[in-house]
């Protein structure tokens, strides 16, 4: 029944190829590429239902006067005042309770996870290559691997790019054509990933200082930084499809400052 299934697949790209010979198609992902993106969508659903349960625990706890920030490293705070019995009432206890060894449990399942992700990096050449580009770390490099299609699929960085729909949109008026926000058309894994390794890089950047005369720096001064970041995640994007399409590993051009 699978191999029927994807056999169907084929044949209706092939027809849409066909029918629309101007259009790019990507390949049907194959069973094993299937599998291997499973350990990605099981994080994924993980550390959704954790955030969930975070922020329920947060808004009860609200309910009772005690206020704490977004983050993890804040329910620590929340569950030791299960302590004092005058923190919240005795009945709202246990439940709260219940909530907190939920989200103990999906962080070990979640830390189990990233234990297999490093693993699969470590064996596998393209991800240590990929983990040579600056904001690629074991998890996105592993689900470049899993989830993006050949890089001969794509002519060229700027199609990868579009892909997992960093590029802007375009908007024609007057004859006249304005880049609007990026598309977001394309794989969301891939695209969140990146955006999340870009946001490191700049963040860095903006304690450390980004490298005289770089690309980074040059745009640090003078856009704010969530544009920087997506742009940084567009630019690592044609990087990703460089390095895949070569071979070889990242090699950061030389900054010459003025």
């Amino acid at each position: 029944m699978k191999r029927q299934k994807n056999d169907a697949a084929d044949a209706e790209a092939i027809c849409e190829a066909a029918q629309r010979p101007s259009m790019r198609f990507v390949p049907v992902k194959t069973e094993a590429q299937q599998a291997a993106a499973l350990v990605f969508r099981a994080r994924d659903l993980l550390v959704k239902q954790r955030t969930q349960i975070s922020n329920a625990v947060r808004g009860h706890m609200t309910e009772h006067g005690w206020i704490a920030p977004q983050g993890l490293a804040h329910m620590k705070k929340l569950a030791a005042l299960l302590e004092d019995p005058d923190a919240v009432p005795e009945s709202a206890r246990p439940v709260l309770e219940i909530m907190l060894d939920q989200m103990a449990v999906l962080s070990e399942r979640i830390a189990e996870l990233d234990r297999e992700i490093a693993r699969r990096a470590r064996e596998d050449e393209t991800a240590r290559r990929l983990m040579t580009i600056p904001g690629i770390g074991p998890i996105t490099a592993t689900a470049i691997t899993a989830l993006a299609p050949p890089p001969g699929t794509f002519a060229k960085g700027r199609d990868f790019a579009a892909w997992v729909g960093l590029t802007p949109r375009q908007h024609s008026t007057g004859g006249k054509q304005r880049l609007g926000a990026i598309s977001k058309m394309g794989e969301r894994t891939l695209r969140r990933l990146l955006i999340i390794g870009s946001s490191a890089v700049v963040l860095q950047a903006s304690r450390r200082g980004a490298p005289a005369g770089s690309w980074l720096e040059q745009m640090m001064a003078r856009k704010p930084r969530m544009l920087v970041t997506v742009a940084l995640a567009n630019k690592t994007a044609r990087i990703v499809w460089a390095v895949l399409t070569k071979n070889e590993d990242y090699r950061a051009p030389v900054s010459v400052a003025a």
